[in-house]
């Protein structure tokens, strides 16, 4: 494994744009999620991003991210 400093991206959300920092590899297996479910990384971030805001302790965007893709992970 590589390591590598966060990366900021610019990502649009329910009609507005925001910016999420993340590791190479968490955007990387962001992408990997949104082509397996054959929907944009847009589309992701936003289902997660409402997610979060339900939950009875939201977390910041980039932490819910990074937990939702180990979830996912874990759930494999």
């Amino acid at each position: 494994m590589k390591y590598h400093p966060p990366v900021k991206r610019s990502i649009e959300i329910a009609g507005h744009k925001t910016s999420i920092t993340l590791e190479p590899v968490f955007w990387d297996m962001l992408r990997d999620a949104a082509r397996d479910r054959g929907v944009p990384v847009n589309a992701i971030v936003a289902q997660i991003d409402a997610e979060r805001l339900d939950a009875d302790e939201p977390t910041g965007l980039a932490s819910a991210i990074r937990q939702w893709l180990v979830d996912r992970l874990q759930a494999r």
